[in-house]
């Protein structure tokens, strides 16, 4: 009997770890790692919002900016704000600049590479706990030729007690720290 005991409080409390373990998750998919340099001019360029969070995409922005000063880009821009249409919510066309004006923008600021990304999640969950969960795309442009030299999705579902901006803080810095950490 103590035996049988034992061994259901041992699976009740992996069954409480994984379950604990499975409230906090992240995914991230990316391709290869490039070697880019830290050393030249970076831009942040405007990213969209395809959420019903209003300014989830400037919020993000934000974020990535200061990530990737943290990471060692030192010479690094963003989109001014005044060249964006000030809208609540960024859904679709009109956002108040086009890609192809933000890379003659990022371009005419002499930049080497462009950060962009775009904004899939980022919101509380309803319900009791209201964890934060948040996803976003991001990739990186070589502005000599336009091309995309990196990109990367990911999501994550924080725990109840974490905030929004932390869940998505952890959530870029994770997409973010392997292509700073080549160098």
């Amino acid at each position: 009997m103590f035996a049988y005991s034992k061994l259901v409080c041992r699976l009740v409390f992996l069954g409480l770890v994984g379950l604990l373990m499975s409230a906090c998750a992240t995914t991230i998919d990316s391709a290869p790692l490039v070697r880019l340099d830290r050393t030249v001019r970076w831009v942040v360029l405007p990213f969209s919002n395809g959420t019903e969070t209003p300014l989830a995409g400037q919020r993000a922005e934000a974020v990535a900016l200061g990530l990737v000063q943290t990471l060692g880009v030192n010479d690094i821009q963003r989109y001014p704000q005044n060249m964006q249409e000030e809208k609540l919510f960024e859904f679709g066309q009109g956002q108040g600049y086009t890609q192809e004006q933000a890379l003659m923008w990022a371009r005419a600021q002499q930049a080497r590479f462009a950060l962009a990304g775009s904004v899939q999640e980022w919101r509380y969950k309803v319900g009791v706990d209201g964890e934060p969960v948040v996803g976003v795309s991001l990739r990186i442009v070589d502005l000599a030729d336009g091309r995309v030299i990196w990109s990367a999705v990911g999501a994550k579902s924080g725990g109840s007690r974490e905030s929004l901006a932390a869940a998505g803080q952890k959530l870029m810095k994770s997409m973010l720290e392997p292509v700073f950490s080549k160098n």
